[in-house]
């Protein structure tokens, strides 16, 4: 059994977490700590005594990252997952603690009957799986949803999109790849990156070392709620040499630019009187993801881009997969992926490589060679 320390100065919130992690056989709670400075001393006599930890970030004492500071400067490496109560303005807070080394954070529920309830007690047990390197009780079931055919959305959309374009495939088909075509500089071409679980700390990696001249737009999606997405693209874009923001509806893609898709929304590509923009839908989650990567991919199926570059970067789940494979059915694709030593999760890059969908597998630190490669500088 994997073993669990919760720290949190909520009494109410220790006892939550602790039914939910009883539950579940596979893990132990091991000890409770009502701030980080308990949790420290806790953990720092022995630090193979835990598996994994669920930290709270605002408490007495000692908070989380302070913390998350203690054990990087001692460097004890145990997989952190963020349970707290964190409103708009503190989602820096959720991204430093993200910067820090946590695996993921999950937003505590707003009522006592949420904290009850299934969607709550699932995201927390599928995350202490990830993070300690077990299979999700529900990938199966993830799986079999995802193969069927996704319900038709009856909300207006920006364009139509036709019922082929809609269906998914099995996980276990094999794709077999159209060979890339190398096109000149004054071709239209676009780079498409999605990634999840360990994405914005892989970002903080991979974004600053894109030339400012990139020779393409950069749309992406990272699976977070509303409110964190805007204060991730302010960081990344502090620190990188291609501008950075969060993707609003209406902004016309620019060569050297990233979109980050807003947390909350669905994104898609649109072309309309010869230019290309992006388009915020309210449309609802797929496989319960909003914003969802294997959307953004099928959008660019009816464009007339000459090559699209995907990225597929760390994270749980498979999403990007099912998307790039309708874009290789009639598009010039040239696909990277992160290989697992570098991946804080290694599904959506190896879902992406085992059915035969990736030219390219790079350690993180790589792949923005890779990408500058294959696109160029202007």
């Amino acid at each position: 059994m994997k073993k669990v320390i919760i720290i949190d100065d909520s009494a109410l919130m220790r006892r939550v977490l602790s039914d939910i992690i009883e539950s579940d056989k596979r893990f132990i709670l091991s000890d409770v700590a009502s701030n980080g400075l308990e949790g420290l001393d806790l953990i720092t006599p022995d630090i193979k005594k835990y598996d994994v930890i669920i930290l709270d970030i605002n408490m007495p004492r000692m908070n989380g990252i302070e913390l998350l500071e203690k054990l990087n400067s001692q460097r004890i490496k145990i997989p952190v997952i963020i349970v707290s109560s964190i409103a708009k303005e503190g989602t820096q807070e959720t991204i430093r603690c993200l910067e820090l080394g946590a695996f993921d954070f999950i937003k505590k529920p707003e009522s006592f009957m949420e904290s009850k309830g299934e969607n709550f007690r699932n995201r927390i047990i599928d995350m202490l799986a990830a993070a300690t390197g077990l299979e999700s009780v529900r990938s199966r079931a993830s799986q079999q949803a995802a193969a069927a055919p996704v319900k038709e959305i009856k909300a207006p959309l920006p364009y139509d999109i036709k019922a082929e374009a809609r269906k998914t495939v099995p996980y276990t088909k094999k794709y077999v790849r159209r060979p890339h075509v190398t096109v000149p500089l004054t071709a239209k071409r676009i780079v498409a990156i999605a990634c999840s679980t360990g994405g914005p700390k892989a970002l903080q990696t991979f974004m600053p070392m894109l030339p400012q001249n990139l020779n393409a737009p950069i749309v992406l999606v990272q699976h977070m709620p509303g409110g964190f997405t805007a204060t991730l693209a302010q960081r990344l874009d502090e620190l990188s040499r291609v501008q950075v923001r969060e993707a609003k509806d209406g902004d016309i893609l620019r060569n050297g630019n990233a979109y980050i898709a807003k947390g909350g929304n669905q994104m898609r590509i649109i072309k309309a009187g010869g230019v290309y923009s992006i388009s915020l839908t309210d449309e609802p989650p797929r496989n319960a993801l909003k914003p969802c990567a294997d959307i953004m991919y099928e959008s660019l199926c009816e464009l007339d881009y000459d090559e699209i570059v995907c990225v597929v970067l760390t994270g749980m789940g498979s999403d990007g997969m099912l998307g790039i494979a309708k874009l290789n059915e009639k598009h010039n694709l040239y696909v990277v992926t992160q290989d697992e030593a570098s991946s804080t999760v290694y599904g959506m890059p190896r879902a992406v490589k085992e059915v035969g969908l990736s030219d390219e597998v790079q350690p993180l630190d790589r792949i923005a060679d890779a990408v500058t490669k294959i696109v160029g500088v202007r």
